[in-house]
């Protein structure tokens, strides 16, 4: 059985998305991609808008079964952090009001399942997600990350239901 697979890397500027249908291993099949372009609304408050639209217009077209965004990481101002909380809520109600539910993963775990190690840069990931999913030429940041998402919740739902214990119980408790 295949389930399709909504990566979502959420930005103030662009917000990229990647859509991947994934069998029970984590093997993975190219749906389709794009980052959509925040930057020509005149205010951040239609920008925050045309995320939620564009999602749920993805949603209604595409009919994932699953959802994975990457979660927050510390920015380089207040700001900015603001902004890209502000960005990802979009992008979370988007999805809820469609129903779905959502994985959130961290960028030293995308970065892990896609290269191999948690410091990689957007270069590698754009190439590995490349490599991975046969994508010629090279791909958009944005969406490279967001298809990177949905791969690295493909590998990790495999891995869950393969031993069957949930991610909470992945970490390391102190």
């Amino acid at each position: 059985m295949t389930t399709r697979i909504l990566g979502i890397d959420p930005g103030s500027q662009r917000t990229g998305i990647g859509i991947v249908d994934a069998d029970a291993t984590g093997r993975s099949v190219y749906v389709f991609h794009t980052a959509i372009k925040l930057t020509d609304n005149e205010n951040f408050a239609l920008r925050l808008k045309q995320i939620f639209d564009d999602i749920g217009a993805i949603v209604d077209e595409h009919r994932p079964d699953e959802v994975a965004i990457e979660r927050v990481f510390m920015a380089k101002n207040a700001d900015s952090a603001l902004k890209l909380g502000q960005a990802r809520g979009a992008a979370i109600c988007a999805v809820v009001h469609k129903g779905l539910s959502m994985q959130e993963y961290a960028p030293k775990e995308i970065k892990q399942a896609v290269v191999g190690g948690g410091a990689a840069d957007k270069t590698q990931i754009q190439h590995m997600v490349g490599v991975l999913l046969q994508l010629p030429g090279k791909l958009q940041a944005d969406a490279a990350d967001a298809l990177a998402i949905a791969l690295t919740h493909a590998h990790t739902r495999s891995t869950m239901q393969r031993i069957g214990i949930p991610r909470t119980a992945w970490r390391r408790r102190r």
